[in-house]
């Protein structure tokens, strides 16, 4: 009876060391798995940045390249409108000076 039960406790030692094992197993693909995970996630990250990055230098050369244009037409309609606005004042400032001088020089009882 000793022999079976040192049998017995044989068997439950080498039954714990096998589901350490498979434990130790499980941990291990665990970890291995959420480094894969990591590491796939790092690589769509920078793929998106990269994406990211690469739109805004595009949209920043597109806006960028045709600041010079926009600011040479600018300039253009600016001096337009101010020939316009002196010609206006020109042709209306004789009539502007003779009512104020009207209303200045009226005396009202």
């Amino acid at each position: 009876m000793a022999t079976r039960g040192q049998g017995g406790i044989q068997q439950l030692l080498a039954a714990e060391q096998e589901a350490q094992h498979i434990v130790n197993a499980a941990r291990n693909a665990k970890l291995a798995r959420l480094k894969q995970a990591k590491e796939e996630a790092e690589r769509e990250i920078a793929a998106y940045r990269a994406q990211v990055e690469s739109e805004f230098q595009r949209k920043l050369t597109e806006s960028s390249g045709d600041s010079g244009a926009n600011v040479k037409r600018l300039e253009v309609e600016t001096d337009v409108k101010i020939q316009n606005l002196k010609e206006e004042s020109a042709r209306i400032s004789h009539d502007v000076v003779n009512m104020l001088l009207k209303h200045v020089t009226t005396v009202k009882n």
